[in-house]
């Protein structure tokens, strides 16, 4: 069975959005990268709009903070007054600036909340159904072992950041 190249263009897009948002982004966002991404051509804010049914408002908002990130390159062309966007599409710089966000004052929020509902569930403070208490003890728990995971990676891309990426890929050539 052969597949068209509309419907792997839209299986693409779904997966880089399901993605964005397991790194805590909205869908769109991963939408709009992964269109701009498999585009061999930087598109403006309209071709974008086109490509993922997202309104024009969203995806103006989502490509600045894709550009902020430095996931997304502005450019523009001569005699055209409109912006267009291409997507960063060295790996390495991607995945650091995607760690560098985790380092954002309100993801900084949400994880203290994280941290504070389960030191009120280790506490033995919480009242309720012994059984219940106990599954959502386990769920946050889960969840924290699951930050401290992205922190300790976060921590070690900006120790490698330090390195200099030559020297990194001198350890990884070393390694293989």
């Amino acid at each position: 069975m052969t597949t068209k190249l509309p419907q792997l263009k839209k299986d693409f897009i779904e997966s880089l959005s399901q993605i964005s948002r397991f790194w805590g982004f909205p869908k769109g966002m991963g939408a709009i990268f992964a269109v701009l991404y498999i585009s061999p051509t930087p598109l403006s804010l309209d071709e974008i709009t086109e490509q993922t049914g997202l309104t024009k408002g969203a995806i103006s908002t989502e490509v600045r903070t894709l550009a902020r990130m430095g996931l997304v390159h502005r450019s523009s062309k001569l005699g055209d007054r409109k912006d267009y966007y291409e997507a960063e599409t060295d790996f390495y710089t991607s995945i650091r600036s995607i760690l560098k966000e985790r380092q954002n004052s309100e993801f900084d929020r949400a994880l203290l909340g994280v941290r504070e509902t389960l030191e009120k569930l280790d506490s033995g403070s919480v009242s309720g159904d012994d059984a219940e208490v106990q599954f959502i003890r386990e769920r946050v728990q889960a969840l924290q072992e699951f930050f401290d995971a992205i922190d300790s990676l976060t921590n070690a891309v900006i120790k490698l950041e330090k390195l200099g990426i030559s020297n990194v890929a001198k350890i990884i050539s070393i390694l293989k």
